[in-house]
Formats: structure tokens, sequence, C-alpha cells
């Protein structure tokens, strides 16, 4: 099928330059389920109109559900569904980027679109943010919004065996470490009653995997030193909460985008988290956006990322016909 790259969800989001890590996938993922959508169903691009009429009349959102209690604070996921559902349905677990320091699961509706749009059940997840807590507190915050989504599978009709989890830039890194980590790794607040799912598959979104490569040298990104405590404990602390440190031969298949110029997360990251998941065995795919920064990538490159992300779901068995 062809996608015409022109259609107004195809167009990125704007993106800071030489800041904190913006959410870059905003306008990559508005444009997903163009390339989901078979011509029999899809034959030509809908008007957004019509499609949000639809979306209006099929879903459901289900805001600031409580999956967590730290002090006085109660920590929030939404979750986003189809009204109709008669059966478990595959469903994207996202996390939100933004340097651990800001941003919302709130803000990034159009990162989750062509997922409801594929008939994906969505859960999108905050958590605590360096201004009031340093790592790990993040990295055990999502896993207990994961433990929720274990815990509630029944009640909102997530399929546990077709689980995906996804986030972008330091996202990517949670999103990573909150489904590799074991349990008995000390990330789970000291919990023993903890039970996480299994993920099918991980999209790494130009998502950290070396925390360590980020705190000092010539990579240090001040937004990573903040989150990482300061003191003799910092670099145990950093490889505690680094994708990289947790690679095992029987992980699920991990797709990484990432682009080859990106100023803020460097690419060779990407690269020799990619060599080290093949030296393991671990199913995985790195697609390198030719000339890509943090985002901010052309309409061509959206929409071939969209073509790699479907292929990757096809490949292992998570496409879903139950779209709009």
């Amino acid at each position: 099928m062809r996608i015409n790259a022109s259609h107004p969800w195809c167009q990125p989001l704007p993106f800071k330059a030489g800041g904190h890590p913006r959410t870059w996938v905003g306008g990559l993922w508005c444009c997903l389920f163009v390339v989901a959508m078979t011509p029999a169903c899809f034959g030509q691009l809908r008007s957004s109109d019509k499609w949000a009429a639809e979306f209006y009349n099929h879903y459901r959102s289900i805001p600031d559900v409580t999956y967590k209690i730290i002090g006085n604070k109660e920590l929030k996921l939404d979750v986003y569904q189809r009204v109709d559902l008669t059966q478990p349905v595959p469903t994207l677990f996202y996390v939100h980027g933004g340097g651990w320091e800001h941003g919302s699961k709130s803000v990034e509706l159009g990162s989750i679109l062509p997922w409801l749009a594929m008939g994906w059940a969505v859960v999108t997840v905050d958590y605590r943010l360096s201004g009031e807590a340093k790592a790990p507190a993040a990295v055990e915050d999502c896993r207990s919004a994961l433990n929720w989504v274990a815990q509630n599978a029944q009640k909102y009709g997530f399929d546990l065996e077709r689980l995906v989890i996804s986030g972008s830039s330091s996202g990517g890194e949670l999103a990573l470490v909150a489904g590799m980590v074991p349990g008995g790794a000390g990330l789970d607040n000291n919990r023993p009653d903890v039970s996480l799912p299994t993920p099918a598959a991980f999209v790494n979104l130009s998502g950290v995997t070396n925390v360590n490569d980020l705190i000092d040298g010539p990579n240090r990104l001040a937004f990573a030193v903040a989150w990482i405590p300061s003191g003799p404990q910092q670099n145990e602390i950093a490889r505690k909460v680094s994708p990289l440190t947790y690679i095992s031969a029987n992980l699920p298949p991990i797709l990484s985008i990432h682009g080859d110029a990106d100023q803020i997360v460097p690419y060779q990251q990407a690269v020799r988290f990619h060599e080290a998941l093949t030296k393991a065995g671990v199913p995985n795919q790195l697609f390198t956006v030719k000339g890509g920064k943090h985002g901010g990538y052309s309409q061509d490159q959206y929409v071939r990322i969209y073509e790699v992300i479907h292929a990757f779901l096809a490949t292992h068995h998570l496409s879903f016909p139950g779209s709009l």
C-alpha cells in the first residue's frame, strides 16, 4: 500500500534542538495506522474528522487510574480501549520521555493513536520525575505499573500474551529496563509479591541504553546527571538502570529505531545495544534513520519507520485485525 506522506497526520511534532529530549514519536506514530490498514478496509486516506468520529464512537479513555501510592502521592496511568471488547486484545504499555525530569502521560496521545486504530488497548503511565525522586525511582514506578497491568488484565481486557512495551528517549530506557529486569534485582520497592508480565516485544524509540555514558565523559548530559544520585554509588546506580546491563538470551524480540545523527542520545548506544543483543541470540533489529537527529525526521523517513514497525509486529505475529 502506498502511503501519502503529505497527510497532516504524518507531520512531526516540533522538536527543541539542543535542549531536553522531546518525545519525537508524536508525528511518527500518528501515521503508523495507515501502514496497518489493508487496501480493502483503507483504500484511501480518510479525512481526520471522519477518523476522529470513528475513534469517538469506538474507543473510550479511562484516565488517572491510581496504580501506586508513595507517601501522599498517587501515581496514575491512563487506559485506552475499544468500547466493544469481547475478548482480550493486544496491549501497548507506553512510557513517555522527557529526560527523566519533565513530560506526562497525558500529552502523548499522538504516540498511541495508531495502536488504537489497529485495535490495541494502550496503557500510558506517569512516574516520579527527577525533581522529586532520583533513580531508580522511575524504574520502580514503571515496574509497579506493569504489575498493575498484570493484576488488572482480566478487568480491562489486556492480552498479556501480546503485550508490547515501548517508550522514547528516556522513556525508552524506562520501558526497556521495566520489562527486562528479572525479579530480585532490587527494583521492586522490596516487594516479593510483585508479578510482572513477560512482554512479547519491545519497540525502543531513540532510547537510552547506557546511562553511565551520559553522566561522565564526552556524552555527559546535565539532565542525566540530575537523575542519578551523586556519591560513591553513582556509577553503580547508573549501571543498574541501564538496559545494556540486562541483556540475556531469553529476552523477547526488540526493535530499536535511532537516527545516526542524534545529538542527544548517541547513535552508538543503539549500535552497541544491537550488537550485544545479537551476540546473546536475542531476536532484534536496529533501524537506522540516515541523517536523523533526535526526532524531526523528514516525511519519507517517518513513512519508512512506520513500515518497519508494522513489519516487525507482523514478523513476530503481533498484528491484530481489529482496526477501525
